[in-house]
């Protein structure tokens, strides 16, 4: 008999990450949750005593309205009775709705069109991940890899050894405070507002070990650029990254992805999943051509996800959550 229950104890550690399918699902990315303050709920699918499947899902209040939202990252997809769960408990945490982004391919729904029939599931008119991402096969042999790219980047890789760029695996504390210097630095020069300190701080802390890893461009010991990737299972990830202006033109950022490919590698992934991207028939001109384009020199394979749904509990708070979120981006608060 099938049934599903909120697992409240590790007593379901080393069987949940069996299951987990994807870093922020994964019971670690949950613990690093629980240190950034929030509430974390897992919850197990389980075929008569056995878990066959899991959920882990956040939950958030928002600034400015007494209502909180749930968020389920990166997921396999739910079934109908899956989401009826999700319901059911987001009734019972008085959210407003649950923010659904599994990782599931558009090609891969054949036979799970009910999903995009569910009641009280609609569309997000505003994901946090990014549709597409660019798939890269680690499967394939170096000399593949290399062929496979774009002449520019190719030339780019080998520019940079001439250079004298040197690439390093600093899984240690000192590899972190250069990352988050240059992750911090960046995130400044090109107006974007990521994540505090802290938060990384406590990412860090407790995945490094684990999934999380830090590879690092020196120029003469000078750090230039600087990835923090997480290796979970078959698959290698780039969520974070930064660089600094100097020595742009010796291409640092181009060696470093090409080493931390090589990474995966070597620790036996097959995939790398680039962390977003534009579709493949991007404008040119979209703020986000630069680090698509980047990321489309190496060879990967442009994929569709089946993007951001919304699971509404209750109607209401949940019109009222979409205005503000519509004014606060119209006023850029």
């Amino acid at each position: 008999m099938k049934f599903f229950k909120i697992i409240e104890n590790n007593n379901f550690l080393q069987e949940w990450e069996k299951k987990a399918n994807h870093p922020l699902q994964s019971w670690y990315w949950g613990k690093a949750r629980e240190e950034t303050g929030l509430e974390v709920l897992r919850i197990g699918e389980f075929e008569d005593d056995k878990l066959e499947n899991v959920f882990q899902m956040t939950i958030h209040k928002t600034p400015f309205l007494p209502i909180k939202l749930g968020y389920l990252p990166r997921s396999r997809l739910p079934s109908k009775k899956a989401l009826d769960f999700l319901a059911q408990t987001g009734r019972k945490k008085n959210l407003a709705f649950i923010k659904l982004e599994p990782y599931v391919k558009r090609s891969d729904i054949s036979g799970n069109e009910d999903f995009f029939k569910s009641k009280n599931l609609k569309k997000s008119p505003h994901p946090l991940f990014t549709k597409w991402t660019i798939l890269l096969d680690l499967r394939k042999s170096e000399e593949e890899l290399l062929a496979n790219m774009k002449n520019k980047t190719r030339y780019n890789i080998r520019l940079a050894k001439r250079k004298g760029i040197v690439v390093k695996l600093m899984d240690n504390e000192q590899g972190f405070k250069i990352f988050s210097k240059l992750y911090f630095d960046t995130c400044k020069r090109q107006n974007y507002k990521g994540h505090t300190p802290e938060y990384h701080r406590i990412i860090w802390q407790t995945l490094k070990g684990k999934t999380a890893h830090i590879l690092i461009a020196f120029y003469k010991n000078e750090p230039l650029a600087a990835y923090e990737v997480f290796l979970y299972k078959d698959t290698l990830y780039y969520p974070y990254g930064g660089s600094s202006l100097k020595y742009r033109n010796f291409m640092p950022t181009n060696l470093l992805m090409w080493e931390t490919i090589l990474f995966g590698k070597r620790q036996g992934a097959e995939i790398f999943d680039m962390w977003g991207s534009l579709p493949p028939d991007y404008d040119q001109s979209h703020p986000w051509a630069g680090f698509t384009r980047f990321k489309q020199g190496y060879g990967g394979e442009f994929t569709e996800f089946i993007g951001a749904w919304d699971l509404i509990i209750d109607k209401r708070k949940y019109r009222l959550f979409s205005l503000l979120f519509t004014l606060r981006n119209i006023l850029n608060l």
